[in-house]
Order: structure tokens, then C-alpha cells, then sequence
């Protein structure tokens, strides 16, 4: 059910933020110029010419004083020859917390991506930028969001970068960015979307509700790639089984992708997959809820049969009892091999210092990519879109934890109902959910769990699409291509009035 206070809260903020005072005081040394540069380009989308203009700037935020609280960078892509109050425009961010919008800008959605392998396998570097002919800019305009200390997004001098650095103070100031933008360029009759990819998943559901309530601002469609909305599913926390059962599937995919299942698993992928769903389902839940009270003979079945999917040495299952974590996986699976799995990607694998190690000690699925789209985003926005600043580009950084959850103290995040509200109050709003078969960060059977517990009444408006990839589905060709197919279906069923 809806929350009537929360709904208030968001009301009352929004009020706040909208209410500014026609003769706020301004101190100069603390009001940062909002900076702007303008280019044009053309580039060749399946097979068709673009012709776009994009502008990477900064826009000042500020509160109900009118006082400047954080300036935010901002890249946009607006196709030229199209009327803006009936196209579509599309607010796109990554997650982290912590990860500015590099990732969907330069891997995705933009008109430039960063070239890698076929299969998304790093190259020598430098990195290097090509045209995206799998843009989505043929479908919508788009404005990707740094969260402020992301990407060149930080607070005004003075204000404590603090402020925005949580759950439900993220939603409010990137919902007044939004808000903003959408003001500024008269787009409020224009189509609405999100696209966010992992945590910027948990923001966009949490927005799709926000939005609407603080600013009266409706969506078309919301797309969540890698999604995480139930933060119960993905933490190995004692006490916590979710996540055990959760993550199987994708331990089959990871050890059928490295060869390391009996030959009748190893034979087909998708079968392999639905035998692992199920007995995640209908026995390996049991087990994990019985405990200790899990009779000897039937816990040791449970660690034969949990051993068979998940590739690894049955003496290793029993002595996790029967619970094996996302890390000891990504470091047990390829031990006799000397190498580790990626967390982000279990395609991809490396070697520790330490090969005697318990844990992991890095990712290689995100050192793969750190270097060429860092590279990537520098060239892209210095070079290619004019806009010269010298501070650093927060690719990914720390300095936004420790994140605040403050509204869900004692509990897991969970903001399921924010999406199911938002879309039993919108019968407008589409939902697309994305998710990698070898993602071991954000599993596309949580994701499937997830969307089970929605109203069943907005099925008809849940969109589901899978990829023989990772998190970031789209550095492989082929799901890039893929990627876009399901994003353009997803966009007719969303626009249709």
C-alpha cells in the first residue's frame, strides 16, 4: 500500500526545493558559473544517418533559499529535425553508489562507445572510442547524470558533499536535476524515461515514485539494467539465505562457461540452467530453511547435487555448509588453475599475488574495463565535445561512502514498492528489466525474484530480457546489438497512446 507520510515527506520537499525566493542573495565567490559547451555531430545508427547536437554542462542545484548546493554535470544528445514536445527524452545514470554515467554513456547508449573485443575482452591500451551504431538516439534523446562527486559533479564550496550522498537524498537531488533539465529546455511535454544500471536501478525505481509525487512529473518507461531493487537478495549476511539460492543459476552459467560441469550439464546451457532454477527452487530453499535441523542423509544429497551445478569439490560444499558465497566462488571454481572469476563478468578471469588466498583480490572483469573507458570519457569530453575543465573525472570513487541509508535502518533496502506504486498510480509506465547470465554481482535469477513480486496486475506492462554476458551486457557486440533490438520493442510498447 502506499505510504501517506512518505508521500507528504516527498511533497513537502519538493515544495521546498520549488519555492525559491525571486530575490535570493547571491555570494559570487560561493555561486559556481554553470559552464557550456555545444557541438554537433552526425552518427550512423542501423544503417541510418543521425544528426545530433550535444552539449555537456554543468547546472547549478540549489535549495529553497535559493543558495547553490552542487553544481552537476550533464551530457545531452538531441537528434535535430524532430519537434521536442512530442520526442522522447531519456534521463540515464550508472550506479555504485559511487559510479558516474561513463558506463551507459560510452558503453550503451551514446553515439560514441568505447571499442574493445568481440566478447568485451580488454585491449592494449590506449583506449580508444568508436561510432555506436546501436545508439539509442534514434529512439530518444538523452541526458546522462553524474550524481554529485561523480564525473565532474561536486558540491559548492561550503556545502558538505554529505548531503547528497545517500539513498533517499540522491533520489531527491537527482530528482530536482531532472526536474530542472526538463524545465529549462521546455521538455515537459516531451515522453519521459530512466535508464539506470545497477544501483542506478535502486535510484530509478525509487524516482519513478519520487518524480511523480515530489514534482508531478510522470514517466513512460523505466529501464533497469542489471537490476538490484531488494538488497536482501545480494547480501551474504548471516542469517541472510537469499542470496545463496538466488545466485545458483549463475554459478551454473559460470562454471558451464569455464567447462567445469559433468558432460550431461555441460551439454546444453539453457537446459542446464532451467534444472539449476528449479532445484534452487524446489529443494536447495528447503534445505537452506531447515538448517541444522536438515537430516545428515538429505544434506549430504544437497551438497552432491550442489557440487554437480556449481562445478567445485564436494568437500569444499560441505565444509561452507551447504552456503557458498559469491567470493568464495569467483576464487574456488579455477583454484587448480591459478586464476579468479570476475564479479561483474565470470567470463572473464585473473590471477591473485596471493594464489593460497580465501578471497579474490580484485576484479577482473572491472580492471578489463577501468582503464579504456577512463581513457575513453576524458578524450570524449575534452576532445570531442569542447568542454575543458581540469579537476579529475570520479569514474568510480569512494568519496561518496560511507552511503547513507537512513530510512531503512534494521532492515535490507528494498524499493519494490516504490516501483510497484509508481506504476499502479501511472498506467502509463513500462518497466524493462535487463539482466547477464554470468553477472555474479547482480544475478539474473534475483532479478527474476524480484519481478515475481510485483502486482500481477502490471505484467502486461513488465518487459524481461536476458544476455550470455555480464553486468555490463552491452561490451559484448553481439548483446549490444541485441541490447538495442529489445530497447527499441521496449520504447513502441512504452510511447503507444
Amino acid at each position: 500500500m502506499p505510504d501517506p507520510a512518505r508521500g507528504l515527506a516527498a511533497l513537502a520537499c519538493a515544495a521546498a526545493l520549488l519555492a525559491l525566493p525571486a530575490a535570493a542573495a547571491k555570494d559570487p565567490a560561493k555561486d559556481p558559473p554553470e559552464q557550456r559547451s555545444e557541438t554537433r555531430g552526425t552518427v550512423a545508427i542501423d544503417g541510418v544517418a543521425v544528426t545530433y547536437s550535444a552539449v555537456a554542462s554543468t547546472i547549478t542545484l540549489r535549495d529553497h533559499e535559493g543558495r547553490p548546493k552542487a553544481s552537476v554535470f550533464t551530457v545531452a544528445y538531441v537528434k535535430d529535425g524532430e519537434d521536442p514536445a512530442t520526442r522522447p527524452v531519456t534521463f540515464a545514470f550508472n550506479g555504485g553508489p559511487g559510479s558516474s554515467s561513463v558506463w551507459l554513456h560510452l558503453g550503451a547508449l551514446g553515439p560514441r562507445r568505447v571499442a574493445l573485443g568481440p566478447e568485451g575482452e580488454a585491449v592494449p591500451p590506449p583506449g580508444r572510442l568508436v561510432d555506436n551504431a546501436s545508439s539509442w538516439l534514434d529512439l530518444t534523446d538523452l541526458v546522462f547524470v553524474d550524481p554529485v562527486s561523480t564525473g565532474y559533479s561536486r558540491a559548492v564550496e561550503g556545502q558538505d558533499p554529505k548531503q547528497f550522498h545517500g539513498l533517499e537524498e540522491d533520489v531527491a537531488w537527482v530528482g530536482e536535476l531532472i526536474r530542472l533539465w526538463t524545465t529549462r529546455h521546455g521538455r515537459w511535454g516531451s515522453p519521459k524515461l530512466l535508464a539506470g544500471e545497477s544501483y542506478g536501478t535502486t535510484r530509478a525505481a525509487a524516482l519513478a515514485r519520487h518524480l511523480r509525487g515530489a514534482h508531478g512529473l510522470e514517466l513512460n518507461g523505466v529501464v533497469l539494467v542489471s537490476p538490484v531493487l531488494d538488497f536482501r537478495t545480494l547480501r551474504f549476511d548471516d542469517g541472510n539465505d537469499e542470496p545463496y539460492w538466488l545466485f545458483l543459476p549463475s554459478y551454473t552459467a559460470a562454471a558451464w562457461f569455464h567447462g567445469r560441469l559433468e558432460p550431461a550439464l555441460q551439454a546444453d546451457l539453457d537446459r542446464a540452467l532451467a534444472e539449476a532454477e528449479r532445484w534452487a527452487r524446489t529443494v536447495y530453499l528447503p534445505a537452506l530453511a531447515a538448517g541444522d535441523a536438515l537430516p545428515a542423509a538429505e544434506a549430504e544429497e544437497v551438497a552432491r547435487a550442489l557440487a554437480r551445478f556449481t562445478g567445485l569439490p564436494v568437500d569444499l560444499v560441505r565444509r561452507s555448509r551447504l552456503r557458498v558465497s559469491q567470493g568464495r566462488f569467483c576464487k574456488e571454481l579455477l583454484r587448480a588453475d591459478g586464476r579468479t572469476l570476475g564479479r561483474f563478468d565470470a567470463r572473464y578471469t585473473g590471477r591473485d599475488a596471493d594464489e593460497a588466498g580465501a578471497w579474490p583480490g580484485y576484479d577482473p572483469s572491472y580492471a578489463a574495463v577501468q582503464g579504456p573507458f577512463t581513457a575513453g570519457v576524458y578524450e570524449h569530453v575534452r576532445r570531442g565535445l569542447g568542454f575543458e575543465v581540469d579537476m579529475p573525472y570520479e569514474v568510480l570513487t569512494g568519496r561518496v561512502h560511507p552511503w547513507s541509508y537512513r530510512g531503512a535502518q534494521n532492515r535490507y533496502v528494498n524499493v519494490t514498492g516504490d516501483l510497484r506504486d509508481a506504476m499502479l498510480q501511472n498506467e502509463g509506465l513500462h518497466v524493462l528489466f535487463c539482466g547477464g547470465l554470468y553477472d555474479l554481482a547482480t544475478p539474473y535469477f534475483a532479478m527474476d525474484y524480484t519481478l515475481a513480486r510485483l502486482d500481477p496486475s502490471l505484467r502486461p506492462r513488465l518487459h524481461r530480457a536476458t544476455y550470455r554476458s555480464g553486468h555490463m551486457m552491452y561490451l559484448r557486440e553481439e548483446d549490444l546489438v541485441r541490447l538495442k533490438a529489445d530497447a527499441r520493442r521496449f520504447y513502441a510498447a512504452a510511447l503507444r497512446r
